[in-house]
């Protein structure tokens, strides 16, 4: 029976979606939770009626028997919450789920699983216990989409009845027959046994802190939540192969430092064997900004946020600092050290000075120093803008406390002004440290010694950047020196628009720094791409400068271009080398982008990876298929740098325009949020 009602769901599945997937060919008129980045968002009325899309689950009422038999209760829906059958025979697309079961111990801080399973390595014929979901349970139909499910494993008879426990789920419902991919769900229901409150817990990050950088993480196949991810990764718990800790504190720490790593700048890689003896290196990775904003992952958000500075452990610490040996007392000022109850002694929270041994002073980040003045720049007014005219600007420079700043007081100040804004062609740089005339205190005027071209038309933009060497902790053993930038301020200029246009924006800092903290580059005197990186960073921008003749020919530096390329990375088929200043050489194909580079949203401001662009001049790079490329496929071929790609973009390619519109435009079969749909 239950064969034949399957034949029949799928014979309607194939009347219903044509025999062609999802086809994804018609918008969904009504918001059913999905983005136009999800398959499901373009679901036909019918299809979403057939299909169901969306996938939850609900886990409850956790029971212990008297012989420690543990069971749960759980509900499958979909995205409308309508139950869902675990078998895929009533509704379609079978579900898969697993479950963990944990406590944290009295006495510590970390979870402990009572599912755990034995791994012994092929390499080194050694063995480890490892947390794991529990087999053997039996699973218990209460109706269609609710279910109850007794673990095997048992609870000792002496468990801890006051202490939290935790039944840990992971799940995905396999809609791959529709194209639609395995949707996931997991979580963690926390619970006393005695029926009391839940007072201790583990939280000292949360998803969406996670999600910043990684947008949806998805490990081990169903895994995502940081709630499931410490029962099992905790204190103790090893990878066999390796002898490397899988604990969550030593074990992230240690892949986000990556190649910034001690023992992996002594030439020892960072590995842990998975899965299948799957090796995964972590030495190469690099951390989007500096490793001393702790703060970035232990978002205040998160009950136990200040963990990482009211209680350091020589775990969490020697996880970065991991050419420190605690037993030993090498390269450790405070000599051996054999448990955590004293670490608090020298590293307090926070001291008198910054750059202490406090923890909050070791991980000061210069750019944060309390010590550094400031340095605010504010373009007041712009003229003289006419064709073929030198601008003069007026502008106010102050520090944090609003006294003015002396430009001349700077070592380096640089006026920039570039247009039009329609796509920059025109940039010219001048030094204005010591060629201003001051006004009333902390306003200045510089006059441009550059006359804006004679055909410069539409609108232009003015910006400043600037720097000074201070220096910090003076007099003490930690005296250093370090560069104090300003923000890149930039104003929009009418040259022959009736009032200013100003150009396009794409990104936004906001975005950029929810990866990279405080984005600084080139000698961190330039911030801003609201609107500022774009002034150089122009169509017919490439290295020929600073690139070795025997190099040639030049790459182009044209953002939207390079940026799409240097975040591809890894993926990327060719090479993709800048040449900076002094002659320095930056491959950019080793780079590991943390998300899924089809999630376009995670850099782009809303709708604004749409074709057609607003861009009107090619970009000019010789080492591409062909050159020039026209502003649409110079966006498409950024991250698609194959033949076959740039063959499909010059098909398109008219005397008179592109063709990408027709088919990619935001109201077509495939438009960009379509094919990149996930």
């Amino acid at each position: 029976m239950k064969r034949q009602k399957r034949w029949l769901l799928k014979v309607m599945g194939c009347l219903v979606l044509t025999g062609a997937g999802v086809a994804l060919t018609a918008a969904v008129k009504v918001d059913r939770g999905f983005t136009p980045f999800d398959k499901e968002y373009y679901l036909t009325d019918e299809q979403v009626a057939f299909i169901r899309p969306g996938f939850n689950v609900q886990v409850s009422d956790p029971d212990i028997a008297a012989d420690g038999t543990v069971s749960v209760r759980f509900a499958l829906r979909d995205a409308g919450g309508l139950p869902l059958d675990i078998n895929g025979v009533y509704t379609p697309g079978p579900v898969r789920i697993s479950f963990v079961l944990a406590y944290i111990p009295g006495n510590g801080d970390h979870y402990v699983a009572y599912t755990q399973s034995r791994q012994v390595s092929p390499i080194t014929g050694e063995s480890a216990w490892q947390a794991s979901a529990d087999t053997g349970g039996t699973l218990e139909e209460i109706e269609i989409g609710t279910y109850r499910y007794t673990f095997k494993t048992k609870l000792p008879a002496d468990y801890d009845r006051n202490a939290t426990h935790a039944v840990g789920f992971f799940a995905e419902r396999d809609l791959s027959e529709f194209e639609l991919g395995a949707p996931m769900a997991d979580g963690v229901v926390k619970f006393v046994p005695t029926g009391a409150p839940v007072r201790k817990i583990r939280e000292l990050t949360t998803d969406e802190a996670c999600g910043r950088c990684h947008d949806f993480l998805r490990v081990h196949g169903r895994r995502h939540s940081v709630e499931l991810c410490v029962l099992c990764h905790y204190d103790g718990v090893v990878d066999p192969d390796t002898r490397n800790s899988v604990d969550m504190r030593v074990m992230i720490h240690k892949i986000h430092a990556g190649e910034q790593l001690p023992s992996v700048q002594a030439g020892t890689p960072y590995q842990i064997i998975g899965y299948r003896q799957s090796v995964l290196d972590f030495s190469e990775v690099r951390f989007p900004q500096d490793l001393r904003y702790c703060d970035t992952c232990h978002v205040g958000d998160a009950a136990q946020h200040d963990a990482w500075l009211l209680k350091p452990t020589r775990a969490a610490c020697g996880s970065c600092h991991d050419n420190v040996d605690f037993v030993s007392g090498k390269n450790h000022a405070g000599g051996p050290a054999i448990s955590d109850r004293f670490c608090g002694n020298c590293h307090f929270p926070e001291g008198e000075l910054e750059f202490d041994a406090s923890v909050r002073g070791a991980h000061t980040v210069p750019a944060e120093s309390e010590q550094l003045e400031g340095i605010s720049i504010e373009i007041l007014e712009v003229s003289n803008v006419g064709p073929g005219q030198a601008p003069v600007v007026l502008f106010r420079m102050t520090n944090k406390n609003g006294d003015p700043i002396d430009p001349a007081g700077l070592n380096f100040f640089n006026l920039v002004v570039a247009g039009p804004t329609t796509d920059y062609t025109f940039t010219s740089s001048e030094a204005a440290r010591a060629s201003v005339s001051a006004g009333a205190p902390g306003e200045y005027v510089y006059s441009f010694q550059t006359t804006l071209p004679e055909d410069a038309e539409g609108t232009f933009v003015v910006g400043a950047e600037a720097y000074r060497n201070v220096t910090l902790n003076p007099g003490t053993t930690k005296e250093f020196s370090f560069r104090e930038t300003a923000e890149n301020p930039f104003v929009y200029v009418a040259v022959t628009d009736p009032e200013p246009v100003p150009r396009r924006q794409i990104v936004s800092d906001e975005k950029c720094e929810a990866c990279h903290r405080n984005l600084a580059l080139h000698g961190t005197i330039r911030h801003n791409a609201d609107g500022y990186c774009q002034v150089c960073h122009k169509p017919t921008a490439d290295d020929s400068a600073t690139r070795p003749i025997d190099m040639y020919p030049a790459r182009s530096i044209d953002l939207r271009f390079m940026v799409h390329r240097i975040h591809m990375g890894e993926e990327l088929t060719r090479d993709y080398t800048i040449v900076g200043r002094g002659g320095m050489s930056a491959n950019f194909n080793h780079v590991l982008y943390p998300s899924d580079r089809r999630a376009c949203e995670m850099c782009h401001l809303e709708e604004t990876y749409n074709v057609p662009v607003a861009g009107v001049v090619p970009v000019t790079d010789e080492n591409e298929f062909f050159s020039p490329i026209p502003p649409n496929s110079a966006a498409c071929l950024g991250c698609h740098d194959t033949v076959e790609a740039a063959a499909h973009a010059f098909t398109n390619l008219t005397p008179f325009g592109e063709g990408c519109g027709a088919c990619h435009a935001a109201a077509r079969r495939f438009a960009v949020a379509k094919v990149h749909a996930r």
